[in-house]
């Protein structure tokens, strides 16, 4: 790039030292030359120092350049960018799907409440993924007797009418 101006070399010094980096430097440096050439173009009155003119120019664009960069700060990306990359809509379940599981779950344990402790314990266990051979090992009975419990367990379901 050609310096067209002795103070080029201070100016960017000056927006260096204040976090901006050379490229940045450099186009606020001409946005202020702009100004500069437009200001004596459409002013009737002459600059006399070009040099301060240019200082408080600059200073002034990097002022903004700050504010700019705060606002966007909060929002860099659109909602369809956002879309892309976060749910907008909770994937979770709605409150009244919440609200029925929740009575589902009281009704279960009001039904299981009516059999054994031992043909709820195997029930839940069976519900929880465990085949027949790990819920007895686990209670120390034979396969039979959870046979016999899960029998019982969902009897009292259907009586009640909640599916398995």
């Amino acid at each position: 790039m050609i310096r067209p101006v002795p103070c080029w070399a201070r100016l960017m010094r000056f927006c260096q030292l204040r976090g901006r980096s050379r490229e940045d430097a450099e186009d606020l440096i001409q946005t202020a030359l702009l100004r500069l050439e437009e200001y004596c173009r459409s002013a009737e009155v002459k600059v006399r120092d070009r040099e301060r003119f240019l200082s408080k120019t600059v200073r002034n664009l990097m002022v903004d350049q700050v504010r700019h960069e705060r606002v966007v700060s909060y929002a860099p990306d659109s909602v369809e960018e956002l879309a892309d990359t976060l749910a907008l809509i909770d994937p979770g379940p709605t409150p009244d799907r919440v609200l029925d599981a929740e009575q589902r779950l009281n009704e279960i344990k009001r039904v299981l409440g009516t059999v054994s402790k031992r043909a709820r314990d195997v029930y839940l266990l069976h519900m929880a993924g465990y085949e027949y051979q790990e819920i007895g090992v686990a209670l120390g009975i034979k396969v039979k007797t959870v046979e016999g419990h899960m029998a019982r367990a969902i009897l009292a379901m259907a009586k009640w009418g909640i599916p398995k």
